[in-house]
């Protein structure tokens, strides 16, 4: 009988299983809440739904400290830039959750002043559809992103060379031409 043929335990378990366990389990989110939907983020974090029943009772208020960003609500031309750095200071392996329609596709608001998808700007993990999405919704994708980290579907798409990471150090972040301009808005 080999070490293959033993079932794994905690003695034969893969350290690989041991860090993804290790980082499912301790996710603590960096507090990034613009609109409407951080009032939800937060009521996810009260008593009524206990985020701390899957290791994220602290929203953290530093970046170092954080793994996980909730971008929560719209996000400005003039906020993209500090949305940027505030993702940069965050501590590897990180992961973003877009909170709502307009964190992922700019929502009702098409106009040159808002960014029309938060992944133009950071790569996202998980997208939480709603106007504003509710807290369960919210406690549905954070289940969602520990599925991703469990199962290593992260660690595979950075093995196949998608990016990831824009890189800041060849040029920062500068907001494009708004799309409204693009279409043939009147001079």
């Amino acid at each position: 009988m080999g070490l293959e043929d033993l079932p794994h335990n905690f003695l034969t378990g893969r350290v690989e299983d041991l860090v993804k366990w290790a980082r499912r389990s301790s996710v603590w989110p960096v507090t990034f809440g613009l609109a409407c939907c951080a009032i939800e983020m937060m009521a996810a974090g009260a008593a009524d739904y206990d985020l701390s029943r899957f290791g994220m009772e602290v929203f953290r208020n530093s970046p170092r400290q954080a793994d996980l960003m909730i971008v929560a609500g719209r996000v400005s031309q003039k906020m993209a830039p500090v949305l940027r750095q505030v993702y940069d200071q965050m501590m590897e392996p990180k992961w973003v959750i877009s909170m709502g329609v307009c964190a992922s596709s700019g929502g009702m608001f098409n106009n040159y002043a808002i960014v029309q998808g938060v992944d133009q700007i950071i790569p996202v993990d998980v997208y939480v559809p709603g106007c504003p999405p509710s807290p369960e919704t919210l406690m549905h994708a954070i289940l969602t992103l520990h599925e991703q980290i469990r199962t290593g579907e992260i660690t595979k798409r950075r093995a196949e060379g998608r990016p990831l990471e824009i890189d800041a150090a060849a040029s920062p972040w500068v907001p494009g031409k708004p799309q409204a301009v693009q279409i043939g808005t009147p001079r």
